[in-house]
């Protein structure tokens, strides 16, 4: 690789970390290469994106770039680079799941919103529910008092309507 090449590769990788909501940092050492272009399909498919390079390349392209992630330290072994979109918890699963499939594959570390996470946090994000269903749930959450209030204000007109019945079931029974 000359050194226009590098330059390249550095400037791509440190635009890829400053355009990502989410960096994962993981060791795929020992996985073949079908392996990994399966991995690369699962990621496609959820708006991510898996780069190898050089540990140095890596460090440069950390060194210019906005993350405020420390990420330098783990930058060792073979570790590759995932690239993800606002949709990380579905990209943290689909690290997880592949870890839990190929022995080889390792989480390492993740970036998150500049916040570093290790790999038990990476699992944790990857358990959290798909956005569709937080929003619902939020939804709901938001809806339960009011719903309870309708059937408040609808019993307190039912109790009405019952003691108006029950005078005049009196009034029969009295003959008035």
């Amino acid at each position: 690789m000359n050194r226009q090449q590098k330059a390249d590769v550095i400037h791509i990788l440190r635009t890829q970390f400053d355009n990502s909501a989410a960096s994962f940092l993981v060791n795929y050492a020992g996985l073949t290469v079908d392996q990994m272009q399966r991995l690369r399909k699962r990621l496609l498919g959820n708006d991510a994106e898996l780069k190898v390079a050089k540990a140095r390349l890596m460090n440069k392209a950390l060194e210019g770039s906005n993350i405020q992630c420390s990420l330098q330290p783990f930058l060792k072994n073979q570790v590759a680079l995932i690239f993800g979109g606002n949709n990380f918890p579905a990209v943290a699963k689909v690290l997880y799941d592949f870890s839990k499939e190929n022995e080889a594959f390792k989480l390492v570390v993740g970036c998150i919103e500049n916040q570093l996470l290790n790999p038990a946090a990476i699992i944790q994000v990857a358990s959290l529910p798909s956005r569709e269903v937080l929003l619902a749930q939020v939804c709901g959450t938001l809806r339960a008092p009011m719903n309870n209030f309708v059937i408040v204000l609808n019993m307190l007109l039912l109790r009405m309507v019952w003691a108006l019945k029950q005078i005049e079931d009196k009034k029969r029974a009295s003959g008035v």
